[in-house]
């Protein structure tokens, strides 16, 4: 078992980094009043874990003995009808699932699949609270027809269910779900707490640690918690005792990414485009979020570029992670992203690169041509106007 797994807080009393906002949990258990919540925060600073120790404060050991379950419904959506594909993690008291997985079919998730679960009462409370939990990942990816409709779900059935909502960025939930929910924002853990668990770890390991090394390892992660305990296990297995100068690993897929910018920078050609698609593309089956990659590519890259193109890359990354909000094929937006502004310093590879980009690609080559020139324009609203009339469908 790895160690953020052996080591995660089974109840609210053994949680070390958030102890102020477990003790206000458990005080909300304990006056037998639990409204829907929203815990937000940074990846890693641990939601899940507050969220697993406040249903095992709720309904005891029988929050733990859950069962994966992969289901296919099938949904009437109008004149025709869908069959939807989910997994969820279910107890006899809670049910977890991750509504945003079924794409822009997620309303469907939410009028039909939620309401259908939220109208059952738990049929074992054995004194215990008597409401069943439904626990939702990526709430801020939901759509906003999905997010409305679950704001009336919230509002019909809250008499015997309650929501546990869970995301990374509250603004991109809709205020109407926020006012019906007790907000709680958990705050990245500081260096300073993460050293603290590593060396709990350490200790519950058996391990010595040398001055300053669990220090270098909070400097690594950024301020996230499962990324600490992660490299910290890594640096176990490759070299034990560890010394002063042992190096902290970077992580595979970022390093991946490192590669990826290098290729980028190195040539600019049809070619090495395909041979970029393949990488990223692995990226993605490796369950990498793209807006993760896109991120991290644009980070690499401007450590690399020139002063005068840094500008332009941002606007078309910034521009692109939007758009790949409203889109299926992030490959297609991480691919433009980058690649267009570069590949744009040369007119005869930028021709080939629009050639085999795509299907659309006499339409693509004449929409950028019109988007670059209106981009140095005094009309900036025209580029807009081109990508709303020309690409709302293509992409």
């Amino acid at each position: 078992m790895l160690w953020v797994d052996k080591y995660r807080p089974k109840t609210l009393d053994q949680v070390m980094v958030h102890g102020d906002i477990a003790q206000n949990l458990k005080k909300l258990v304990t006056e037998q009043d639990c409204p829907h919540l929203l815990f937000y925060g940074s990846p890693g600073s641990g939601k899940k874990t507050l969220i697993m120790a406040l249903l095992r404060q709720m309904f005891g050991p029988g929050a733990e003995k859950v069962k994966v379950e992969n289901r296919t419904w099938k949904v009437d959506a109008g004149s025709r009808s869908i069959d939807l594909e989910l997994t969820t993690l279910s107890s006899v008291n809670h049910i977890e699932m991750s509504p945003s997985d079924a794409g822009f079919q997620d309303r469907y998730i939410v009028q039909e699949i939620i309401k259908e679960m939220a109208k059952n009462r738990p049929i074992e409370t054995k004194g215990k609270k008597g409401f069943k939990v439904l626990v939702l990942n990526d709430v801020d990816k939901l759509s906003r027809e999905a997010q409305h409709s679950l704001r009336r779900t919230m509002e019909k059935y809250s008499a015997y269910c309650r929501l546990i909502l869970c995301c990374n960025s509250s603004s991109r939930v809709t205020e109407a779900i926020r006012s019906r929910c007790l907000n709680v924002r958990i705050n990245a853990p500081s260096e300073d707490k993460i050293v603290e668990v590593l060396e709990f770890i350490g200790k519950k390991e058996g391990l010595q640690l040398p001055p300053g090394f669990a220090s270098r390892i909070a400097e690594k992660s950024n301020r996230n918690l499962r990324r600490a305990i992660l490299s910290f296990e890594t640096c176990r297995v490759q070299q034990y005792p560890f010394t002063n100068k042992q190096t902290i690993p970077p992580m595979d897929w970022e390093e991946y990414i490192s590669e990826i910018s290098s290729d980028i920078m190195k040539e600019q050609s049809p070619k090495r485009l395909f041979q970029v698609r393949g990488k990223v593309y692995e990226l993605l089956i490796n369950c990498i979020p793209p807006e993760i990659i896109l991120k991290r590519l644009l980070y690499e890259l401007l450590r690399k570029l020139d002063y005068e193109l840094k500008h332009e890359v941002c606007h078309w990354a910034a521009y692109y992670e939007h758009r790949m909000r409203l889109g299926q094929k992030a490959i297609f937006h991480i691919e433009e992203a980058f690649h267009a502004p570069l590949l744009s310093r040369n007119n005869t590879i930028y021709e080939q690169f629009c050639y085999f980009y795509n299907p659309f690609k006499q339409l693509y080559s004449t929409t950028h041509y019109l988007v670059t020139r209106s981009y140095k324009s005094s009309i900036p609203c025209v580029k807009h106007k081109i990508y709303k009339s020309l690409f709302t469908t293509a992409l």
